[in-house]
């Protein structure tokens, strides 16, 4: 009989072989595949259970909220704001930082979650996920501060993802090995399924928007012919699939071999950096994409790398496997250098943040 290993089980195990490892670090690891379980219950019952459809309210985006979104949201700040793991939390949902309330402790972590990525497939039984990742408090002060949400992805301690879906799967890494959980909804458990999971050396797909190839710089169009095989003598073409779901697609593509692209382009001149949030999407993949042997960038350099200036900054996206994601890269520095000289200043922009703020 093969071994059984839980989510909580593998996350103890993998303390003890790290000693410096906290208590408080694996706890809140396992409140968020807690947070997952009752999110998912919801997701599969969300027509029963009446939350399907949009709420009144909408988020910072101008996005019109979905009821399962403000759920998932709530959910989340719920399980993890009187722990004293976090010392404060961001969401997509919320403009600024989420303070752990005054009469709770204050904790040596910060979240940053997404909380149900994906919501406009809600309504059509599409797949959508929860995604989050977790830095360590650098400030000095007792409590989170903007300073404590604005570090770049390399300073990352864990970053995890969940697809609710056919079946509800957990991926997480705390920078040794990416692996997978899926929920058993016959225990309540998400049981480890994919060990160390790496990015097959051999690509399938390609996901991409391609209603927006119309806006597409030079060197996109190019790139992506160049993926469908049309540029590029003997070139096997890869297969096109676009879920439209960001953790669905990127779910795929770990597991089968491709590349996500969301570029930016010029169709706002002031507004070249894309769809993509930093904070809460693609700085978590990234995280995830690097520990599996994959690799993701903005197009100019690697997403891991960049400073972010704010909670709600955007950026391009490219995504999966390492040479699919370096020949984006080429191709936009042969064809792209109007993009690349909008971009670039957006790109190098410091944080700037009051006194308060910085802690």
């Amino acid at each position: 009989m093969a071994r059984i290993v839980t989510i909580e089980r593998h996350i103890l195990e993998t303390q003890r072989q790290h000693p410096e490892a906290t208590g408080a670090f694996t706890a809140l690891l396992y409140d968020m595949a807690l947070a997952a379980k009752i999110i998912a219950r919801e997701t599969t019952r969300a027509g029963l259970a009446g939350v399907l459809g949009a709420a009144e309210n909408h988020n910072v985006y101008g996005e019109q909220q979905q009821k399962l979104d403000v759920f998932a949201d709530q959910m989340i700040f719920k399980m993890n704001d009187h722990t004293g793991r976090l010392c404060a939390m961001a969401s997509e949902e919320h403009e600024d930082i989420i303070p752990i309330p005054p009469h709770f402790d204050s904790g040596k972590y910060v979240l940053l979650y997404d909380p149900l990525d994906g919501s406009s497939n809600i309504d059509v039984n599409v797949s959508i996920g929860t995604i989050f990742s977790i830095h360590r408090k650098v400030s000095t002060g007792q409590r989170g501060t903007l300073q404590d949400l604005l570090q770049p992805g390399r300073k990352l301690v864990a970053a995890g993802y969940v697809v609710y879906g056919s079946s509800t799967m957990m991926v997480y890494s705390t920078g040794e090995g990416v692996h997978g959980f899926t929920l058993d909804p016959g225990v309540g458990e998400f049981l480890l399924s994919h060990e160390n999971i790496r990015v097959p050396a051999t690509a399938k797909y390609y996901s991409a928007n391609q209603g927006n190839e119309k806006f597409w710089t030079p060197g996109i169009r190019r790139y992506v012919k160049w993926l469908q095989g049309i540029e590029g003598e003997g070139r096997q073409p890869l297969g096109h699939r676009y879920i439209g779901s960001l953790v669905s697609d990127f779910h795929r593509n770990l597991l089968r071999g491709g590349v996500f692209l969301y570029p930016g382009d010029l169709q706002k001149p002031d507004e070249p950096y894309g769809k993509m949030r930093l904070m809460f999407e693609a700085q978590a993949l990234a995280f995830l994409a690097e520990h599996a042997g994959g690799y993701a960038s903005d197009g100019i350099g690697p997403m891991l790398d960049i400073q972010p200036h704010s909670l709600h900054q955007r950026v391009p996206l490219f995504i999966g496997n390492r040479d699919l994601v370096e020949k984006a890269e080429d191709y936009i520095r042969r064809y792209d250098q109007e993009w690349v000289a909008a971009y670039l200043p957006i790109r190098s922009r410091q944080p700037v943040m009051t006194e308060e703020q910085a802690g």
